[in-house]
């Protein structure tokens, strides 16, 4: 095959192929005409119904015009031609969104046109009427009017049906034209009932979605009123020791001023810890999402620890924290804080006064690992394998604090939803450890790399 040969050859694909999607695109366009975002769905599809039954409606009815016009059937013709009009103006009211309009047209003009032409030609043309009444259930929600139409047009169709077909108002058309009528009638009765079902596949599909996105949000929800409750939980407790302290006199005088100092900063901190809890709320509003970026975990480490440092301090225990400065990790910052707060805290919470609470961070070429270690009261095989599922019994800590048992399901699947994993070793009376296992990241540009 000669270069001319394959360029015809690929010019005439190329050109099908133009002609295919111009085609569909024009089609696809003329049926979505008057449908626009802010539709309600049900509406959208209803409009597209009548562009579906409208579209096809023209070409039809301009060839039998046309037809019937050489025939000399001219009143036919005229018939023929108001019921191609008639399309074309559903169109019209559809492009300048005139709704209610565009359904009066078609149903009443072409009840009434095609229960005239019945009765008067016995063409075939009273099976258009069941795609009227079709149509008609289908596109109003009233009762009283679907139930009126229904009577009017059912009537019409049983009138010319039983009518004696030997008497006619006009010569008979040819026995093929009515067949060809009834056969496209039916065909359009099809069309319409797919679409139909179409429009009720569509529509529980949408149905479902929205449930899924509402079941979502309340789940967004729960999680973010837990983070909410625990974080500003912690600070009010101490506030509430403080100041329970304060009036029961426990502070000397000479302390006092001390004292107010210490309260002073837990408010400052609480402040800040609202202005964070705040700020990840606004930014999960439409859902919790995450954000990976790369961040040293140092500065983390010590924004956990400034967190329950009076906490520490009333159980006087000692945290030895060993976190390389330069270890960075890839993740959502936000998420990995609300990990570790809920850790450290069940550490403080389960780990006898006086006690020990190691943080060790290792990291491999691939992922950082965290591990958070109590030497406190610790858990047996039972209540480890519920851990981190919704059957877990909160327990009280050593100092009588009560937890909600919903902090490690959300640990677990923040650290999932970064590609990470927890896991926990533990045994009664011989303490708790928490490993963390994380992406490991670059050490960011605008984070120095120097201090902890």
């Amino acid at each position: 095959m000669d270069f001319q040969t394959i360029f015809g050859v690929s010019m005439r694909q190329g050109l099908k192929q133009l002609i295919y999607q111009s085609a569909t695109h024009y089609w696809n366009h003329i049926v979505n005409l008057g449908v626009h975002p802010a539709m309600p769905y049900i509406e959208s599809r209803r409009t597209m119904l009548l562009n579906l039954m409208a579209l096809p409606c023209i070409p039809f009815m301009f060839f039998y015009c046309i037809l019937n016009a050489f025939q000399g059937r001219y009143l036919l013709s005229a018939l023929n031609a108001t019921t191609t009009l008639a399309a074309v103006i559903v169109l019209l009211l559809h492009k300048y969104r005139m709704y209610l309009s565009a359904r009066v047209v078609l149903i009443f003009f072409s009840s009434v046109l095609y229960t005239f032409t019945g009765l008067y030609f016995h063409n075939g043309a009273e099976y258009f009427l069941l795609n009227i009444l079709v149509v008609t259930i289908l596109v109003y929600d009233n009762k009283w009017i679907v139930g009126c139409l229904s009577i009017l047009i059912t009537t019409a169709f049983l009138l010319i049906i039983f009518m004696p077909q030997s008497w006619y108002l006009a010569p008979p058309v040819p026995a093929q034209r009515v067949w060809s009528n009834v056969a496209i009638s039916l065909v359009f009765l099809i069309a319409a009932l797919s679409f139909f079902k179409y429009i009720q596949s569509g529509y529980q599909e949408e149905i479902e979605k929205q449930r899924q996105a509402l079941l979502a949000m309340n789940k967004d929800k729960e999680k973010l009123f837990s983070i909410v409750a625990h974080d500003i939980r912690s600070p009010l407790a101490t506030l509430e020791s403080l100041l329970d302290m304060f009036q029961k006199g426990e502070y000397p005088r000479d302390d006092m001023e001390e004292a107010a100092a210490v309260l002073h900063k837990k408010v400052a901190q609480l402040g800040g810890t609202l202005d964070n809890v705040l700020r990840w709320s606004t930014r999960s509003m439409k859902g919790i999402q995450t954000r990976p970026r790369h961040f040293l975990l140092a500065p983390v480490m010590s924004e956990v620890l400034l967190f329950f440092e009076l906490i520490i301090q009333q159980k006087n225990m000692i945290v030895d924290v060993q976190v390389p400065v330069n270890t960075t990790l890839y993740a959502d910052r936000d998420q990995v804080s609300v990990i570790l707060r809920n850790l450290f805290s069940n550490a403080l919470k389960f780990s006898y006064a006086g006690g020990r609470i190691t943080v060790i961070a290792g990291q491999t070429d691939q992922q950082v690992a965290i591990s958070i270690t109590d030497y406190g009261v610790g858990m047996g095989p039972q209540q480890l394998n519920t851990l981190f599922t919704s059957q877990q019994q909160p327990a009280y800590g050593t100092g009588g604090e009560r937890g909600t048992g919903i902090g490690l399901m959300l640990c677990r699947e923040f650290a999932e939803q970064n590609n990470g994993f927890i896991d926990v070793e533990s045994a009664p009376e011989g303490g708790t450890t928490f490993i963390v296992l994380l992406s490991k990241g670059d050490v960011p540009v605008n984070e120095p790399a120097v201090s902890n």
